[in-house]
């Protein structure tokens, strides 16, 4: 009679929180009872039937991760798990992410047929309704906003209240400045199983992350006792100028099982603040090097710059004519060539400014001496030129002193060709009346001379 309230007992509960399954292919909430039915089993004793299990061999299961266990109508150690009804269904009364997997049933009936069954389970777990947290007031059109980047390591900690345990945030940061999309806030969803994705939408419509005006940071984390997962979702976005001034976001979770219905957050409304446009100042083109002039094969650096916000686009011009580039506000010239030479300026164009044309800057090239010519040198063409003057005039030098010395030696030669008679120095007379003797001597000699030559006259 126990026996049968017990029975009874039990399918009520199953019942009324049960899910009695004849399917193949089967889901149940965590926590809740669940029955298997053994097909072809005998309803009364004796029976001959056996259940196995073999639950998932997944990383997150903490359960048992074995191989098959069998159990019988006798009970076992798994009694607090599962145990066989005396109808020989199998009774798991808090399925749990543990009792994932297959379970088969083998039974023999009175006449020693043999029938089969097999259920393939699947557990799940609803999470709280997602929310929104720190959600913006207000966004910035146009333009990123520069914010305090938190980086370092977020981990778990389990904190008792009573009763109850709350999972609270450690965090180890290390901050930063970056330029980031303006924040509309993070979406949370916490307690699902399995871990189901978050997704946004703005004005009823799915909001899809482009990287260029929005952006979206997630994270998933695991509950290291209970199982259960705990998303976040940060939005970021940068409205387009002349858009919506109060955009409505909301975000929803879609559970990881089908047939699931996905739960919603409230919605948010924020404002979207535009800007006054920056006057364009003047817009300045400098170049490097500062001079323009570069050697043959050097590079040159243009960069325009038009400080205004939203940035304007930038062209270039070459000799009164555009360049066919895409907009960039850094021209850069490598292996400059003759072709390369001539007048550039940049144009920067803002959608409410207009255009205006930068300054125009010359670009040539700088003729350089061999390296052969110039080895040994210092100090540049200035002294190249000195020492080829100088080399010059040594040559003109040299030159001179060659004629020179060829006009003495022919001024030399021709005047030996005209020497006049030498005289041999004769002794001095050693008294007057010698010497008076030797000039009587002369002139007695000179005179028979001249009567000769004036007798052979005409």
């Amino acid at each position: 009679m126990a026996t049968g309230a017990t029975v009874g007992a039990w399918a009520l509960v199953l019942s009324l929180w049960g899910a009695a399954a004849g399917s193949r292919n089967l889901t149940a909430q965590i926590g809740k009872p669940l029955v298997l039915n053994c097909k072809g089993a005998p309803k009364k004793p004796p029976q001959q039937l056996e259940w196995k299990l073999a639950p998932l061999l997944c990383p997150q299961n903490t359960g048992r991760t074995e191989a098959w266990k069998v159990l019988s109508p006798q009970g076992g150690p798994w009694d607090s798990v599962a145990r066989v009804l005396p109808n020989g269904s199998l009774l798991l009364p808090a399925i749990g992410i543990q009792d994932e997997g297959t379970f088969r049933c083998r039974a023999m009936s009175q006449n020693g047929k043999e029938t089969k069954s097999s259920y393939q389970v699947r557990v799940y777990q609803i999470p709280g309704k997602p929310e929104i947290v720190d959600p913006a007031s207000k966004l910035t059109a146009g333009v990123p906003n520069k914010v305090v980047e938190e980086n370092g390591s977020r981990t778990w900690s389990q904190e008792w209240e009573g009763s109850v345990a709350k999972c609270v945030w450690s965090l180890l940061l290390s901050k930063m400045m970056r330029s980031l999309f303006p924040q509309v806030g993070t979406c949370v969803s916490e307690g699902g199983y399995p871990a189901g994705t978050l997704s946004w939408h703005l004005d009823g419509k799915p909001l899809i992350p482009d990287g260029k005006g929005v952006s979206v940071k997630e994270e998933t984390r695991r509950h290291p006792e209970t199982g259960l997962f705990t998303l976040r979702s940060e939005l970021m976005v940068t409205p387009a100028l002349g858009g919506a001034p109060h955009p409505t976001f909301s975000c929803s979770f879609s559970p990881g099982l089908p047939r699931r219905r996905a739960l919603h957050t409230a919605p948010i409304q924020l404002s979207v603040w535009a800007p006054e446009p920056v006057p364009l100042e003047e817009v300045q083109l400098v170049v490097k090097p500062e001079s323009g002039a570069v050697a043959l094969g050097g590079t040159v650096t243009l960069t325009c710059e038009a400080p205004t916000q939203p940035p304007p686009q930038i062209h270039w011009i070459k000799d009164g004519t555009p360049l066919p580039l895409p907009p960039s506000a850094v021209l850069l010239l490598s292996e400059v060539g003759p072709q390369d030479e001539g007048t550039y300026s940049c144009v920067a164009t803002h959608r409410s400014h207009g255009s205006q044309e930068s300054q125009a800057v010359s670009i040539s090239i700088i003729e350089t001496v061999e390296e052969g010519s110039t080895a040994g040198s210092v100090g540049g063409p200035g002294l190249g030129t000195l020492a080829l003057a100088l080399g010059i005039l040594g040559g003109l030098g040299i030159v001179a002193l060659l004629i020179g010395i060829i006009m003495w030696r022919r001024w030399r030669h021709q005047g030996e060709k005209r020497i006049s008679p030498i005289f041999l120095p004769r002794k001095a007379p050693e008294n007057q009346d010698e010497e008076e003797e030797e000039r009587a001597e002369l002139n007695q000699s000179e005179e028979p001379e001249a009567a000769e030559s004036n007798a052979g006259g005409p």
